[in-house]
């Protein structure tokens, strides 16, 4: 295993998923890239529930979250983590295809750390993405975060 953390990519469209991983992937980034495809798998990684109990027990180096998925939206995602302390610090990114003031304004007054629109030219989606996977997976410098899980 590398040095680098695990970057925990939460979409739910698979189109979006394959652009993404590739371009990370195309970019060298050797971050694991771990998908869940709605809001309850990103708590239970978090928390390490469910089919992801026996993983090992270290928060990713970034959350990217969508802000549209199934049973729980990106929104209240991020509402939980940061009403978890053992969550709070860990950075997390949005992902939308929304460029609805409201949805940034909400995401920013949560505590998001950035909030990217994901651009319709798959080109410019793909550099996206690059930025965003450099910059969290390897430059952003992290304080200690605990790594048990609360329960």
């Amino acid at each position: 295993m590398n040095g680098f953390r695990t970057i925990l990519l939460a979409d739910d469209n698979a189109n979006d998923v394959e652009l993404t991983l590739l371009a990370l992937s195309g970019k060298g980034l050797s971050n694991r890239v771990v998908v869940v495809s709605d809001g309850v798998e990103v708590l239970e990684y978090l928390r390490c529930e469910g089919k992801f109990a026996d993983r090992k027990k270290e928060h990713p180096a970034v959350i990217l979250l969508d802000i549209k998925m199934p049973r729980m939206d990106g929104i209240e995602v991020l509402e939980n983590i940061r009403n978890t302390a053992a969550f709070k610090l860990i950075p997390v990114v949005m992902l939308s295809s929304s460029r609805e003031e409201p949805d940034m304004k909400k995401a920013y007054t949560l505590g998001a750390n950035g909030y990217v629109v994901k651009p319709v030219d798959i080109q410019n989606f793909v550099e996206a993405i690059i930025h965003v996977g450099l910059y969290w997976g390897i430059t952003n410098e992290l304080p200690f975060l605990e790594s048990t899980p609360p329960h």
